[in-house]
């Protein structure tokens, strides 16, 4: 993964960014490619929840909501 890559949890409301990569165990990863996270897909994060979860993402137009704990272990680049 490249130097300005980062964790999804770890993006704002309205940030744009590029999926690079999964990691944690086989089950995390195969739901998170389930729901259309996989690499080279453009994600937008639209809001988080008042205490900081879960937050809601736009991936493929259709709305989207992860745990805080679920989307740290997708690895993503803002574009």
């Amino acid at each position: 993964m490249g130097a300005e890559s980062c964790r999804l949890d770890q993006l704002g409301p309205g940030d744009r960014c590029v999926i690079r990569g999964i990691d944690g165990d086989p089950g995390i990863v195969r739901r998170l490619m389930e729901l259309g996270l996989v690499p080279g897909t453009p994600v937008e994060l639209v809001r988080v929840a008042p205490l900081g979860d879960p937050c809601e993402l736009v991936v493929r137009g259709t709305h989207l909501s992860l745990r805080r704990s679920e989307a740290g272990h997708v690895h993503v680049e803002p574009i």
